[in-house]
């Protein structure tokens, strides 16, 4: 008999998506067969030679083995400031309106606590990442799913939010462009969720990780870019898909000073920031010769363009992104999500995402991860060409 009992928050918790997957994935592995995991979206490729040699060189400095600065560097808050001013053409004080995080999860995760109260409803996206309603959750509020639907572009329809939930609504999530759905918004978009913000007293909270990672010469922009965007919002950012640096955990999160001096008083109680030669190998990362992020959207993109082909080849049903690493598939007629998951791993070993691990109205699609080699993914095409629908 276990004697300490879970807090009801965890009991709450459904289960954690990719770690049910992990779970299946191995069962097959322990039976000798080939497993070619499409599912989590963690790039395969390496961190660029130059950054590492940024932290090698950082890591060997005693004085970067202290206590950190709570809320970031001063050069690293700067760099991202210049970054963004360069690449979004969005002005940020470095000192108010900037603060690094261990890796964006983190912050995305910490931020209810700073502005949801027990019983506050945030707007959240459904499909999505799993964190903005489990944050929700921790924070003691409630989640309002906005549905992600293909006839609206993947894009929240911000009229059909009852005002009965409005009026309580005190956070909204947005992430674009889109995982899962690899869909993209543009400004304005984003100049439609600033006015729906303003009118009902919303702080926006827009999960910007992949901006960097768009195609045939698409450039998605910053929700920050959009006209009082900053009066409203705060958007998180991360190192982890632009420079293949998942494992490094770091970010940023930038925008309204309120917003973002709450979210950094959580932080301060709960961790001490980010290691120091991390961010300064972040800053190697956003200064530093950028052709490594070139290559990479390259190596995407012909992966892509394999897998979509395959895919379109097979029977399947799929939109070709202009950005993420993501494939969002519709599921052939007579199948769930999660039994064509399940049998393209048991009959085909290959491990894909079923849409409604995301959320309910994810159900219909399956999501692919172009993580692996184009051999691999070419080898993935000739299993699914034998998999009997």
């Amino acid at each position: 008999m276990n004697i300490f009992e879970k807090a009801e928050r965890l009991k709450k918790l459904p289960p954690y998506l990719f770690k049910e997957i992990d779970r299946k994935k191995s069962e097959v592995r322990a039976r000798g067969v080939d497993v070619i995991d499409l599912g989590i979206g963690d790039p395969d490729l390496p961190t660029p030679p130059h950054i590492i040699e940024a932290l090698k060189k950082a890591a060997e400095d005693p004085g970067n083995h202290r206590y950190p600065s709570y809320s970031g560097m001063g050069d690293f808050k700067k760099a991202v400031a210049k970054w963004y001013q360069e690449r979004f053409g969005v002005e940020l004080d470095p000192d108010t309106e900037v603060v690094s995080l261990i890796g964006s999860k983190e912050g995305i995760a910490h931020f209810p606590l700073a502005f949801v109260n027990p019983g506050d409803v945030a707007l959240v996206p459904a499909p999505a990442y799993p964190v903005y309603h489990i944050a929700t959750m921790f924070a003691g509020g409630e989640s309002y799913f906005m549905p992600l639907l293909s006839e609206n572009s993947f894009l929240p329809d911000l009229n059909a939010i009852p005002d009965k939930i409005t009026s309580r609504a005190r956070i909204m999530f947005i992430n674009y462009p889109n995982n899962p759905t690899s869909a993209v918004a543009d400004l304005e978009f984003f100049r439609k969720v600033v006015e729906f913000a303003r009118d009902n007293n919303i702080l926006v909270c827009h999960d910007a990780a992949y901006t960097e990672m768009a195609f045939d010469g698409y450039r998605p922009p910053s929700f920050l870019a959009a006209d009082g965007a900053k009066e409203v919002g705060i958007e998180f950012h991360s190192l982890s898909k632009t420079y293949n640096m998942t494992g490094w955990r770091i970010g940023f999160a930038v925008g309204n000073r309120e917003a973002i001096d709450g979210l950094g008083a959580i932080k301060s109680n709960i961790d001490s920031g980010v290691f120091q030669a991390v961010q300064m190998a972040g800053i190697e990362a956003i200064r530093g010769d950028q052709s490594c992020v070139r290559d990479m959207v390259q190596v995407y993109s012909r992966r892509r363009d394999l897998m979509v082909k395959g895919l379109r080849d097979v029977g399947f049903e799929v939109e070709s992104p202009r950005a993420t690493f993501y494939l969002w598939i519709k599921v052939p007629e007579g199948y769930t999500s999660s039994d064509l998951t399940e049998r393209l791993l048991e009959d085909a070993g290959l491990v894909v995402t079923p849409g409604n691990g995301f959320g309910e109205p994810g159900e219909g699609y399956f999501r692919i991860a172009l993580t692996q080699k184009r051999a691999r993914l070419a080898e993935a095409v000739e299993r699914l060409k034998a998999f009997s629908m």
